[in-house]
This record gives C-alpha cells, structure tokens and sequence, in this order.
C-alpha cells in the first residue's frame, strides 16, 4: 500500500473559496480549433485541404458568434448536413468551454465527389 500523498485529497489551507481565485479566459483561438475539429467529425462534410473547416470566432465575454466555411460531400443531403453541423458544433464548444453559442452560421464553399483510386 502506498502513502497519501501530501494535499492531493485535502484541500491546502489557505487556499480561497473557487469563487475568488480569479478569472479563466478561453481564448478565440481554442475556441476555433473545438468547433473546426467539431464540423470536420460530421459526416458528409469533407476536409478540403489541410485545415477542414474554417472557423471564424466572434462575441464577447461568455457569448460567441461562430462562422464555419466547409466543404460537404456530393452528391449528399445538404440541408441535414449542415444542420448536423451546427448542433455538433454549438454542443462541443458549450461543452468543453462553457460558453453560450450565440449564433451558428455556416456556408458551403465546395461539394467534394467521393475520390475514387484511378488503379485497381
């Protein structure tokens, strides 16, 4: 058996309420990686180019505005794709940041055919 490690159970004293320890800031930047990663597991989008989904973050404080521009497979049903998007997106960033999605808007740049091998 393996002795207790010193404060890892008990609170350190002299530590402040959670309330007054101070602030934490997720920048705008995370919060893009969350949502392009987000929209690129969705299927029926398609990852053009290295990046998949591009991501810009507005808003302040607790609210964010996210515009996504992505690619979608074709032939595919559009409207439900990115639909899905949407709710992955605002559901992962909410989740992992805490904050409040304000608005979701997502435009389709390209409709990508399934690459087929040219060798058999």
């Amino acid at each position: 058996m393996t002795a207790p490690v010193a404060g890892v159970d008990r609170p350190r004293a002299g530590l402040a309420e959670p309330g007054e320890r101070g602030t934490l800031s997720i920048a705008h930047a995370v919060v893009r990686k969350i949502a392009q990663h987000a929209a690129d597991q969705v299927p029926g989008t398609v990852r053009a180019g290295r990046t998949g989904a591009r991501v810009r973050v507005g808003g302040q404080d607790n609210d964010v505005d996210l515009a996504l521009d992505l690619a979608l497979r074709y032939p595919g049903p559009v409207r439900a794709v990115t639909g899905d998007v949407r709710s992955k997106v605002t559901e992962e960033v909410e989740r992992i940041t805490a904050y409040r999605v304000r608005s979701v808007a997502v435009t389709v740049s390209a409709l990508l055919p399934d690459a087929r091998p040219r060798v058999r």
